[in-house]
């Protein structure tokens, strides 16, 4: 087993000051029972911990990093970015670019909002959904995460539609009443609902491709059903593409499965490893923000130089290379090659992938939904964990995130990556 006293000792001094020693809860590596890693640097599809091992990255900081990490066209970007100044508070030149490319890249944007993070776009973006439609409710699905504002920390109970129960202290019941939690993929909970309360929905709000339930697909019809139940309703359709969002290719999941929402939530991907998020859509909704319109939104930080410019840089890069088909076919032979070890040892899985990101399910599936997904066998995911992590594969510390591959990715290390499977499992 790779030393991991260096990060031990981080971890200890980290508990001491720094609630549950982490600032992001799933970084200290509870679901799996160990102590967390604590990274030193990375380049390309590696990572070196505090300790000095080396590891294959399949988290690549939970999606943003499509061309791998320290990217020597983004760093070059950072470096020039940075001897202008670090942040203003005023508006910039490279925010109306970033504005610029996101609408061309993004067919349903008219007009966009740069923020700081993905919780804060999907907070904002159900902001104005209520705002223009004069509506409160709003319908999300069960295992789909969409930041830890308030309205969406809510849980489903065991009913096809309940209203919100908060899933987490300190968020009042007051909050959460407007909220109402379907499972993914049934379209008919979402029809109930609009049929029960017609013309009191604001918004649906949804990932088009499941992230954190681990990966799930939207089944045929099942978004285009979502646009035309919100068309008939008037309500808003909120896709939020925080990680699919230039993922899956140049117009993201939209772009993909052929359905435009009303409003899309980005983030990741578009701050090229820096903190960012943004909102955007037709241009009749986003105009109703602050200062031209009655819904207000702010933020000091929102379109930071820094982050912009990384942004801009790896979105520039994907239109010039358009790496996509090359990395989902390297994503494609490491999929078949886990099954195939998987199906010699004869152990009962689902993996379940939509262009570079994936997931491994110790179920024998199908996997559609969060309740399908909460049936997969969480003690064989934290033994494959513990094993790959010691022959350095570093993978989602959690049954229920997705594995993401790159464009640094060599086919070198899926081989390697399947020879820690074979002896892992």
């Amino acid at each position: 087993m790779p030393s991991n006293k260096s990060s031990e000792s981080l971890f200890r001094q980290a508990m001491e000051v720094i609630p549950g020693g982490v600032n992001s809860p799933v970084r200290a590596f509870k679901s799996v029972g160990l102590p967390p890693r604590f990274i030193q640097s990375g380049k390309g599809a590696r990572i070196t911990d505090e300790d000095g091992n080396e590891f294959i990255d399949y988290v690549g900081s939970w999606g943003p990093l499509i061309l791998g990490h320290a990217h020597p066209e983004v760093l070059q970007a950072l470096e020039v970015t940075m001897q202008k100044g670090t942040s203003f508070g005023a508006p910039t030149r490279l925010e109306v670019e970033m504005a610029r490319t996101i609408v061309e890249m993004v067919p349903s944007i008219d007009m966009v909002r740069l923020v700081s993070s993905g919780t804060e776009a999907v907070m904002s973006a159900i902001r104005l959904a209520r705002g223009v439609t004069g509506r409160d409710k709003i319908i999300k699905f069960s295992g789909c995460y969409h930041g830890h504002s308030d309205s969406l920390l809510a849980k489903a109970g065991s009913g096809a539609a309940t209203f919100g129960i908060p899933d987490s202290l300190g968020v009042p019941a007051s909050v959460v009443q407007h909220t109402v939690v379907v499972p993914f993929n049934n379209l008919d909970a979402v029809r109930i609902e609009i049929e029960e309360n017609p013309n009191r929905l604001a918004a649906v709000v949804v990932e088009p491709v499941a992230g954190n339930m681990g990966v799930a697909a939207p089944e045929p019809g099942f978004l285009g059903g979502l646009r035309e139940l919100c068309t008939r309703d008037g309500a808003l359709l909120i896709f939020d593409e925080v990680i699919t969002g230039f993922r899956l290719g140049l117009g993201g999941a939209q772009g993909m499965y052929g359905v435009n929402p009303d409003i899309t939530c980005l983030g990741k991907i578009i701050g090229g490893g820096l903190p960012v998020g943004a909102f955007g859509g037709r241009k009749d909704i986003m105009e109703n923000l602050a200062p031209a319109g009655g819904v207000y939104q702010a933020g000091t930080l929102s379109g930071n130089p820094l982050a912009v410019a990384a942004g801009l840089t790896v979105l520039k890069i994907l239109k010039r290379d358009n790496p996509y088909a090359g990395i989902e076919k390297r994503t494609t032979l490491l999929t078949d090659g886990l099954s195939a070890v998987l199906k010699e040892k004869g152990i009962a899985h689902t993996i379940n992938q939509v262009g570079s990101m994936f997931s491994l399910f110790f179920h024998p599936g199908p996997v559609t939904c969060y309740e399908e997904a909460l049936k997969s066998d969480r003690e064989a995911f934290v033994s494959f964990f513990a094993g790959m992590l010691d022959r350095g594969i570093y993978l989602a510390p959690s049954p229920f995130e997705a594995w993401f591959v790159g464009a640094a990715h060599t086919d070198d290390d899926i081989d390697k990556t399947l020879a820690a499977a074979r002896e892992s499992l």
